[in-house]
């Protein structure tokens, strides 16, 4: 999966404010709504929400990726947001996130979905890679981080 088909300057923003998981899952879904690529902000928060009740998706190393499968789209989207401050996300080390990524795909297409967390999984093992994205200035920077 190539990530530059996947994102853009305008699905990253760089400063989130949100201090809880609900409010950072909100400014992520705003993100969407504000690009038009998410055609019911509901059903979307729906599908994100319901996932994270079955188990959180805060990783390791200060990242989450909330994601979900839902109606209201027709194929994978995906944005990427950094926190200002650390925000407590139910880690699997349970440490505060920074990073987050957030991924909705249709309910019937299952590939693109599970090769993108994949991808994004490897990516972010880099702590180098972690640090250049939390010092980024842009989300151009951003996006050359991630596609070099």
């Amino acid at each position: 999966m190539n990530l530059k088909t996947v994102l853009s300057a305008d699905t990253i923003n760089l400063h989130l404010k949100g201090s809880s998981k609900e409010e950072i899952i909100n400014e992520l879904l705003d993100i969407f709504t504000r690009t038009g690529k998410i055609k019911d902000r509901e059903a979307a928060l729906k599908a994100v929400m319901d996932r994270e009740e079955k188990m959180s998706t805060g990783m390791k190393h200060g990242i989450a990726i909330p994601h979900g499968k839902c109606a209201a789209i027709d194929d994978l989207i995906a944005c990427i947001g950094i926190s200002e401050k650390p925000v407590d996300f139910d880690s699997l080390d349970h440490k505060p996130c920074r990073i987050f990524i957030m991924t909705l795909s249709p309910v019937e297409k299952t590939g693109p979905h599970l090769q993108f967390l994949a991808e994004i999984s490897l990516l972010f093992k880099s702590s180098e890679k972690r640090d250049e994205i939390l010092k980024a200035k842009t989300p151009e920077e951003v996006l050359k981080i991630l596609v070099d």
